[in-house]
């Protein structure tokens, strides 16, 4: 009963049109008050919810994501993967450099929606021109994107370190990143040669040397960003939320100063827009650890144990069951309120089944970012469905090959700790 409370309350508030953050302070006090706790009680875990200094990554890596996005160094980097794919020649090449460009971006933005309009604004026309089917194109971008939500900085890691309490380091998440993203990124590769060579599409052209160099050179500023944020956590020379920091003035010196595509007078809209983001997700956390309080308090971790104990003692089984459930909420839910209502409850759950909770991390962001990709939600597909100026309809029906490269990079995540944890345990 203590479940429905919780549940019930908040899926009610979200069908009469609540906001979710506001949905979920609701189900907080319902919770407060069938257990008879004081409203203040939760007031003051809304409060010590954001008043963590971990919090400052994400107003950091959202700006720094911002400023490259939009300043011209997603246009860059596009020419720096077709310098490194082009002489190759392969046919589809074109699909491959749209998938190097958005795992570069990838590790610059940390945001899938970042990615799927910068890249996607360059790369779909592009393909198109060179007679790839603009439904193709528009599925390439949607699918590569996901990288992004693994892939250091992700905000999305950020948040679920926020929601397991901060117990887990921002830093091990980012490592542990590293290799589903890139094996998602690898896998479509493989998908888009097969389709290629099954459906004609073009082969690649060898970019001059000369202009080559010059796009390299120029592409060498925003790969700078890509050092500092990795090299300088893996390296310690500072941490995530110093790397944020750090990010965002390299960010606005070399989109200002180097490139010069970005006017002056464009920079207040951006901070706006980036402030409306950082204020929404913040809220959400605020709210979301006054819930995952008061299910502490209720035990609802221990009793839904138990249930699932019910069904099957293997760990592997559970795991499958967990992977469905996690698929269908991000398929009706968007990430950072999913993250935020769902590890509180499933993270002990995990942990007693013997689930590393850095592996589960990185389990719950694939899933969630799966469905981030399908209806009724689904907030990157429609993103590419806007940048790629195509239908839902159309993309829905030749998505298909996409979705199945995910879902099985997610059962090799699933199923095989190491691809996540082999860099955590590396770096020890």
């Amino acid at each position: 009963m203590d479940v429905l409370i919780v549940i019930g309350t908040l899926f009610a508030c979200i069908a009469i049109g609540v906001p979710i953050a506001y949905a979920l302070g609701l189900a907080a006090l319902a919770a407060a008050w069938w257990i008879d706790i004081p409203p203040e009680a939760v007031m003051l875990q809304v409060s010590s919810g954001v008043s963590k200094f971990a919090m400052l990554t994400i107003p950091f890596f959202v700006l720094a994501g911002a400023i490259m996005a939009e300043g011209g160094m997603a246009r860059r980097l596009v020419g720096f993967a077709n310098v490194l794919v082009g002489f190759m020649r392969l046919r589809g090449g074109l699909s491959v450099v749209n998938i190097v460009a958005t795992t570069f971006l990838s590790g610059i933005s940390g945001s899938a929606v970042a990615d799927i309009s910068a890249v996607g604004s360059v790369m779909i026309p592009q393909m198109e021109e060179a007679g790839y089917p603009r439904v193709f194109a528009t599925n390439v971008t949607i699918s590569a994107s996901v990288q992004a939500l693994m892939m250091p900085p992700s905000h999305n890691a950020v948040i679920y370190s926020l929601a397991t309490g901060g117990t887990i380091s921002i830093f091990s998440l980012f490592l542990a990143g590293i290799m589903p993203s890139l094996l998602l990124g690898f896998s479509l590769i493989i998908l888009c040669l097969v389709l290629a060579y099954r459906n004609g599409h073009p082969k690649g052209e060898a970019v001059p040397l000369r202009l080559a160099g010059r796009m390299a050179l120029e592409a060498f500023w925003g790969l700078i960003t890509l050092i500092i944020i990795l090299g300088g956590i893996l390296g310690g020379v500072f941490t995530a939320v110093e790397a944020g920091a750090v990010a965002c003035v390299w960010a606005f010196f070399v989109t200002m100063f180097i490139y010069r595509d970005y006017r002056w007078g464009d920079l207040p809209g951006l901070v706006h827009r980036t402030l409306r983001t950082v204020a929404m997700v913040m809220t959400l956390i605020a709210f979301a650890s006054s819930v995952g309080y008061m299910m502490a308090l209720m035990q609802v971790p221990a009793k839904i144990t138990a249930v699932l104990l019910g069904i099957s003692h293997n760990k592997y089984v559970i795991l499958m069951m967990i992977n469905v459930l996690l698929l269908v909420l991000g398929c009706l839910l968007d990430m950072a309120p999913a993250i935020l209502i769902v590890t509180p409850i499933l993270l002990p759950v995990m942990v007693n089944f013997g689930v590393d909770p850095v592996h589960f991390g990185m389990i719950m962001l694939l899933n969630l970012g799966i469905g981030l990709c399908h209806p009724p939600v689904g907030a990157i597909l429609f993103v590419g469905c806007a940048v790629g100026k195509v239908s839902l309809e159309q993309v829905m029906r030749e998505i298909w090959p996409f979705y199945l490269v995910m879902f099985t990079v997610l059962m090799l995540v699933t199923y095989i700790p190491a691809i996540s944890l082999w860099l955590v345990h590396l770096h020890g």
